[in-house]
C-alpha cells in the first residue's frame, strides 16, 4: 500500500555564501517541523573553487543537499554572465522539477535568485522572497530583485518602506509580510567569537585593532572599476596601525579584477593584511563584531554591522537608495574622501553614539515568523494573483 506525505514542502535555492548563512536560521527551523520537509538546492558560488566552495558550508552544518547546480563561473564578463545565468535555469528548472516543492524560497538580488524564480514560475510553483522591497540604484540587482517580487507569491522584506515599496509593485498587502533582518537570528542562536579566538581560527593575528574590508563590483558603473578600489587601498594605508581582514569578493561582473587587485595588496603586505576568499557567515559576524569598522561597499556594512554596533564606512553608489542606520558614514570613492570617513566611524564621539541609535530593521525572531507563514498560508489558486492598485491624488 502506498503510503502518503502530506508534510508541506519547503524548497530553498541557495547560491551564496552571504545568503545561506542568512537563511540557515530559517532552514534549521524548517527542519525541526514535524508537519514540513526541507529541500535545498546550491547552486552558484558553492560550487567555485575561486569564492571559497562554500557547499562546504552547508554539508558541515547538517544539511543535505538534494539538487546540486554547478555553474561556470571561470569567466566574469558580462556575456559569461549572462551564459552562466542560462545554464542555472537549464539546471535549476530540472532540479525544481523533480523535487516538486510546494513553495520555493528565495532570498536577495543574486542572477541565481532570478534564474530560480523564472523556473519555478514556469513550473507553476508558488515562490516566497525575502530581502525584496529594497533599494541599489547602481547595481543590476536593483531590477534583479524588482523581477523576483513580481513572480513571488510571498513576500518577506526586513523594513517598512521596503514593504511599501513590495505594495506599490502591485503586490497584496496580505502577502507582504515585514519579519526584520534574519542575521538577528543568527546572533540570537550562537555566541560570536572574540578577536583571539578568530585570529586563531583563521590563522592570522588580528591584533588590537583591524578593519574588514569588504568590496564588490558596481555593476552599472561604465569605467575602470579599480580605480576606486586603489583609492580605498591608499585610503587604508593611511591606517597603517590598524591591521586588515579582507573578504572575497562575489561572483558579479567585473569580479576578477577586483579580486586579483586585493589579493595583491594582502601579498604585498602580510604581516598586516589577511585576505580570505570565505569565512563563512559565522566567522564573517564574528569578525564585524571585533572590527574597529568594516569599510567597503556591501550591504553586510548597513544591515549586520549596525546590528552588531559596529561602524560602517560606505564607499560609492553601489548601496545607494538602502535604508540605513546612523552608523553608517557614507562617502566617495576619491582616497581623501574615505579617509576623512574613516577618521569619524573610528572617533571616540561617534562610537559613543552607536549604543543608543536607534537600528532600523526589527529585533530577532524573523526565522520563526517566516517558518509559520511557510507553514500555514493558504497555497490553493495562490499562484493566480491580482495586481494591486494604488489610489494616487489626482
Amino acid at each position: 500500500m502506498t503510503v502518503v506525505d502530506n508534510r508541506r514542502r519547503i524548497c530553498f535555492v541557495s547560491g551564496t555564501r552571504s545568503e545561506y548563512g542568512l537563511l540557515c536560521p530559517l532552514m534549521r527551523l524548517v527542519k525541526s517541523d514535524q508537519t514540513l520537509i526541507l529541500q535545498l538546492i546550491a547552486t552558484g558560488t558553492h560550487f567555485a573553487s575561486s569564492h571559497g566552495s562554500t557547499i562546504d558550508f552547508i554539508t558541515r552544518d547538517g544539511f543535505e543537499v538534494d539538487e546540486n547546480v554547478p555553474i561556470d563561473l571561470s569567466e566574469d564578463s558580462p556575456v559569461s554572465i549572462a551564459h552562466a545565468m542560462a545554464d542555472c535555469l537549464k539546471g535549476l528548472a530540472t532540479a525544481l522539477s523533480r523535487l516538486r516543492p510546494d513553495i520555493m524560497v528565495v532570498l536577495g538580488d543574486r542572477y541565481e535568485v532570478l534564474a530560480a524564480a523564472q523556473a519555478a514560475m514556469i513550473l507553476r510553483i508558488p515562490i516566497a522572497h525575502i530581502h525584496g522591497g529594497e533599494a541599489t540604484e547602481a547595481l543590476i540587482d536593483e531590477s534583479i530583485r524588482h523581477s523576483v517580487s513580481k513572480m513571488s507569491h510571498i513576500h518577506f522584506p526586513v523594513a517598512a518602506p521596503y514593504r511599501d515599496r513590495i505594495i506599490q509593485l502591485g503586490e497584496d498587502p496580505k502577502r507582504v509580510h515585514k519579519v526584520g533582518a534574519l542575521c538577528l537570528d543568527t546572533f540570537d542562536e550562537k555566541t560570536l567569537l572574540s578577536r583571539e579566538m578568530l585570529s586563531k581560527q583563521i590563522g592570522f593575528d588580528l591584533g588590537a585593532k583591524y578593519f574588514v574590508v569588504t568590496y564588490h563590483p558596481v555593476t552599472l558603473d561604465i569605467g575602470d572599476e579599480i580605480v576606486p578600489v586603489n583609492q580605498m587601498l591608499c585610503a587604508l594605508d593611511h591606517f597603517s596601525d590598524f591591521k586588515i581582514l579582507i573578504t572575497g569578493v562575489n561572483a558579479d561582473p567585473g569580479n576578477g579584477s577586483i579580486g586579483e587587485t586585493l589579493a595583491a595588496y594582502a601579498k604585498k603586505n602580510e604581516t598586516r593584511v589577511h585576505l580570505e576568499l570565505s569565512l563563512g557567515q559565522y566567522n564573517y559576524l564574528s569578525a564585524l563584531s571585533s572590527a574597529a569598522a568594516v569599510i567597503g561597499n556591501s550591504s553586510s556594512g548597513l544591515i549586520e554591522a549596525p546590528a552588531l554596533k559596529t561602524p560602517t564606512v560606505n564607499i560609492g553608489e553601489r548601496q545607494r537608495g538602502r535604508v540605513r542606520a546612523s552608523s553608517v558614514v557614507d562617502c566617495g570613492e576619491k582616497k581623501d574622501e574615505i579617509v576623512a570617513a574613516i577618521s569619524i566611524a573610528i572617533s571616540c564621539e561617534f562610537r559613543g553614539q552607536l549604543n543608543v541609535m536607534n537600528y532600523p530593521f526589527g529585533t530577532p525572531g524573523a526565522a520563526l515568523k517566516i517558518k509559520e507563514v511557510l507553514k500555514n498560508v493558504e497555497l490553493d489558486s495562490i499562484l493566480k494573483k491580482r495586481f494591486h492598485n494604488i489610489k494616487f491624488a489626482q
